[in-house]
């Protein structure tokens, strides 16, 4: 009996080792940009084109839970501020961003400085804009090695499996484009435009893989002018990969939200949002896993709060928000 416990104790700790090793090497080389269900309230982390779009200073705090109980499960943080200005006479906006994503052994931090070129058109106000800034990958291995002359020459030699810590900060670029009218938005981005090398061992190479973004959203009035429905899309690829979400957003006086998210073969969100006074906005999604996942974590969970304030003249007139058009 105690032979067999202790087997099954070995196997437990090789599959740990296991599954968290293929959750760093998926951060590593898979899609690097974590995902929200609030995609309409991180927008501008992806695209510098939606700096300023609202004509008010707005800022998002995000925190994000996936795969809750799941070792190495991803864990995300996001600071983001945009604001309309005038840069050199010419209407703009700007933004700054802050992400913090911890996935497996990996941690991402990435810090990028928006602009974007803002213009009228007769379909709608669009911004034109770049972001600049940079991304910092580092690994902290906590891995277990089974006691063997195999698998310790499999760590020493081809240096696979790191056992030091290490990070590489490197240099990194988007661009995005995003329309706005009174009724519907559609956002165009791609970020890590450069494709930056990130060495973190001679044998652990890997590069920020472009990520392409497709965003688009509609208001629809009912017959109820207090209720709105808000259906959208949001497209996410690598080139290899790719994520589509679909929410329908029903909205209450402008105030109140509820919304479903469906992630094609991943999950189903539940949202819920509400004003808290002019310009506060909190928000709660929970993710009800789909994939084959399913049943090992208890779901994901994402909060936000935002503030935005009015820069017109008239400071109490109400903003736009591309969460209540």
């Amino acid at each position: 009996m105690g032979k067999q416990s202790h087997n099954n104790a070995l196997m437990k700790k090789i599959f740990c080792f296991l599954f968290l090793y293929i959750i760093a090497i998926l951060a590593a080389i898979a899609q690097q940009d974590p995902q929200f269900s609030f995609n309409k309230a991180t927008q501008l982390t992806v695209n510098p084109g939606f700096a300023g779009n609202d004509g008010a200073m707005s800022g998002v705090i995000l925190n994000r839970y996936q795969w809750v109980g799941i070792t190495g499960a991803p864990k995300t943080l996001v600071f983001s501020v945009g604001t309309a200005s005038k840069v050199f006479g010419l209407n703009s906006g700007v933004g700054f961003n802050i992400i913090s994503d911890e996935i497996g052994f990996f941690k991402n931090i990435s810090v990028g400085v928006d602009y974007a070129y803002r213009t009228k058109t007769s379909i709608g106000d669009l911004g034109i804009g770049t972001s600049l800034g940079f991304f910092n990958m580092s690994i902290k291995p906590e891995w277990y090695i089974p006691e063997s002359d195999f698998h310790q020459s499999l760590s020493d030699e081809t240096g696979i499996i790191p056992s030091t810590e290490a990070s590489q900060l490197a240099f990194d670029m988007g661009i995005g484009a995003f329309l706005r009218s009174k009724d519907y938005f559609v956002g165009l981005s791609a970020t890590h435009i450069n494709r930056a090398s990130i060495v973190l061992s001679d044998q652990a190479r890997t590069y920020l893989a472009r990520h392409y973004y497709l965003s688009a959203g509609y208001n629809i009035g009912l017959t109820d002018p207090l209720f709105e429905l808000q259906p959208s899309v949001y497209i996410k690829t690598d080139g290899t990969a790719y994520q589509i979400d679909c929410l329908v957003d029903l909205v209450y006086k402008k105030r109140f939200s509820g919304g479903l998210n469906y992630r094609i073969n991943d999950a189903i969100g539940v949202l819920l949002g509400f004003e808290l006074n002019n310009g506060l906005k909190i928000g709660y999604a929970y993710d009800i896993i789909t994939s084959a996942l399913s049943g090992y974590t208890g779901g994901s969970h994402e909060i936000y709060l935002s503030y935005s304030i009015d820069l017109g003249k008239n400071r109490i007139k109400k903003y736009k928000s591309v969460r209540y058009l």
